[in-house]
């Protein structure tokens, strides 16, 4: 797991578990204390789902220990939701030679069903002419719980997302609080208040408005670990997540960043039902603490 005193970027990625300090962050949620140990016996078993929102087929993926079986007790839920510029893959990197950097790895040895998504227009999810905004996310999230609950039997799932990721979380829990548990929302951004990130991203409003896709090269993922700080991230691993990207093209949606952009707050705390952990990199140049602190308070 990645040390307490690492110096973190915006959306760095730890040695440990890919988002490495929010391994914490629902360490309540465990089955039980020394739950690392306790945690059912097996090797990491993996399934591939497919939910519809309407007639858009959504690519899911599970990971825990040990393939379900009948008549067991279900394990606790947690679904891990992908930001802008990346899909899901992120949270199941394999970096050989460079420690463990799949997060639903380790939080499967912990004794969660892990199970994550791609969002329309995103990996192996369907291809539309939206703009797959914070909205269409929660979409996503409503089709994609109802294969949970089928699979799992569990009503109720905690959720982690990763910057817009943690907008549609949150988005998801404030109109679906029957469904959401805990909530870790990691590079999260309340109102962006004081942001020289989204002030520079602003300049280009108008192409948001009028394109629904933006490019997304290389570059452009390995400046996901440069832009707030060089060198709190390996770049072994950041290699690795622009060669698993680059199967899906050098184009992404805009949507995410309309919204960051000129549509905040999109998750109004006073809605958020759920127990909430933030979590923010030291060097994050989008969400300020004192922006974080309004939405805690």
């Amino acid at each position: 797991m990645a040390h307490l005193d690492h110096p973190l970027a915006r959306r760095a990625v730890i040695k440990g578990a890919g988002l490495g300090l929010v391994a914490g962050g629902i360490a309540g949620a465990l089955p039980a204390p020394g739950a690392a140990a306790a945690a059912p016996e097996g090797e990491i078993w993996s399934s591939e789902y497919w939910a519809k929102k309407g007639d858009i087929p959504l690519w899911m993926y599970r990971k825990r220990l040990g393939a379900p079986k009948p008549g067991e007790s279900s394990r606790p839920v947690l679904f891990f939701v992908h930001g802008s510029s990346v899909t899901s893959r992120v949270f199941d990197l394999d970096v050989p030679g460079h420690g463990e950097y799949s997060v639903m790895n380790e939080f499967a040895r912990y004794g969660f069903d892990c199970w994550t998504m791609d969002h329309e227009n995103y990996g192996k999810s369907g291809r539309t002419s939206g703009n797959s905004d914070i909205a269409s996310g929660v979409e996503d999230l409503k089709a994609a719980v109802e294969i949970v609950a089928k699979e799992t039997g569990r009503q109720k799932f905690h959720f982690l997302g990763e910057s817009s990721g943690a907008l549609r979380a949150g988005a998801y829990a404030m109109v679906a609080p029957e469904r959401a548990d805990r909530l870790v929302l990691a590079a999260f951004t309340y109102k962006g208040e004081g942001s020289p990130t989204l002030t520079k991203r602003a300049e280009q409003l108008d192409y948001f408005r009028s394109h629904n896709m933006r490019k997304r090269d290389r570059d452009m993922i390995r400046s996901i670990a440069t832009r707030d700080k060089p060198g709190t991230s390996d770049p072994a691993a950041v290699e690795v997540l622009a060669d698993v990207e680059m199967q899906f093209g050098d184009q992404v949606p805009t949507g995410t960043y309309l919204d960051m952009t000129a549509n905040l707050p999109v998750v109004r705390p006073e809605k958020v039902l759920s127990p909430v952990l933030l979590v923010r990199g030291e060097y994050d140049g989008i969400a300020t603490v004192a922006d974080l602190e309004e939405f805690f308070n």
